[in-house]
């Protein structure tokens, strides 16, 4: 079988995506959700004009015979001002609604309060220091578009429009499942040939940080009976369902076989490097991904598949991360016959971005990930050389 190219397997992979339903959620609680409707202001910001500076509202024309004028009332901000009295000025503070009959703020340093008046000390012009009702949002006016994920500078948007409950997509449930007799949880003590499964914590975070409930379904053993025991109870009580490890042909990988008896698998064997033997399918109708065990493999091909396809479920219109240009600051000669990603750090020298990368690019080297800032993408059949220019992932854009 001919390995499926990286953009071929996520545009199949995202063909395949059956949104999931929305929810009400409260807006303290939403940051990071799925925006699952459009949303129109219900009210214009501000809602009416008002003083963008401390100081004085008054008539420009009421300048026109002098420029002292007495203070007839004075309105702080959530105050509701009565109509400017003709030949007057109100005090006035930030924020703070304009009085109906005033045109104009002068701030207060250019002003002089002299007992119960103020001497203006400058010509203001109309509309000076006035924000005006709507300037920043207009009623009805849409805000924020479905598919987009909730920033807290959203939040804030929403809260200014008395928004407290938000249409967004409901979390998905992950049933996550690591396989492998050889595994051990950290703390537990190690027996020759047993490793410590560093798979299950760094997903269960990948995921939680995307907003997902993870179903942790542990260490599963190698044997048929077990695999299909786990994935079974995935199905049944999850959205998705997650494995690492056992997905490769050996005699004690499991997972593909029992992923064809209990559901169907779609995509297997991708170029990509690390991450070659993936399996893709269905249990039923919930999706399955099966990831490779190497730890560095089990965090690519997490970040460059699986996390595009769970926002997608939730209706993200922006799934994929925006990749970046960089210059290489290291030579890779030899083409290969899958697309690579190579753990790299980007830093800024004479006033450009540059790639360096780690020293160890091997499947099983986890150091690598955590030293990292990028991940440098090399095609297929591709070479670098010191000084060009390649595209890489920003590992930030990658962990929320």
């Amino acid at each position: 079988m001919a390995l499926l190219a990286v953009d071929d397997a996520l545009q199949r992979m995202l063909a395949d995506v059956e949104p999931v339903s929305g929810e009400a959620c409260s807006l303290m609680s939403c940051r990071g959700r799925v925006l699952a409707e459009n949303i129109a202001a219900p009210l214009s910001v501000p809602p009416e004009d008002n003083s963008a500076m401390d100081g004085y509202a008054l008539r420009v024309a009421d300048l026109a015979e002098g420029r002292a004028l007495p203070v007839s009332q004075r309105i702080a901000a959530g105050a509701a001002p009565a109509p400017l009295m003709p030949g007057t000025a109100a005090r006035i503070f930030t924020g703070a609604t304009i009085p109906p009959g005033a045109d104009c703020v002068v701030a207060q340093e250019d002003c002089e309060a002299t007992g119960e008046a103020v001497e203006i000390r400058t010509v203001p012009r109309v509309g000076q220091h006035i924000r005006r009702a709507g300037q920043d949002i207009q009623r009805g006016q849409q805000i924020l578009a479905a598919g987009q994920r909730l920033s807290p500078a959203d939040l804030g948007l929403l809260a200014s429009l008395g928004i407290a409950d938000v249409p967004v997509a409901r979390r998905l449930r992950v049933a996550l499942m690591s396989t492998g007799d050889e595994l051990r949880e950290p703390g537990e003590v190690l027996a020759l040939g047993q490793i410590y499964n560093s798979n299950r914590p760094m997903l269960a975070a990948l995921l939680e940080a995307q907003g997902h409930e993870v179903l942790d379904l542990g260490i599963v053993g190698d044997t048929a009976e077990a695999t299909a025991a786990a994935l079974a109870e995935g199905r049944d009580k999850a959205d998705v369902v997650i494995s690492s490890g056992g997905v490769s042909v050996g005699e004690e990988d499991h997972v593909k076989a029992q992923l064809e008896k209990l559901g169907r698998l779609q995509l297997w064997k991708l170029a990509i490097k690390p991450g070659k033997p993936l399996a893709y399918g269905r249990l039923g109708t919930v999706p399955f991904f099966g990831l490779p065990g190497n730890p560095v493999s089990s965090f690519v091909t997490y970040s460059v598949l699986v996390r595009p396809y769970l926002l997608r479920m939730q209706g993200c219109t922006e799934d994929q991360p925006v990749q970046q240009r960089a210059v290489a600051d290291f030579d890779w000669p030899r083409p290969g016959s899958r697309q690579e990603y190579l753990r790299a750090r980007v830093e800024w020298r004479q006033g450009r971005p540059m790639l360096t990368l780690h020293p160890q690019q091997s499947s099983g080297a986890l150091s690598s990930v955590a030293w990292c800032n990028a991940l440098a993408i090399v095609p297929i059949g591709a070479t670098v050389a010191r000084g060009e220019e390649l595209d890489y992932i920003p590992m930030e854009a990658l962990l929320h």
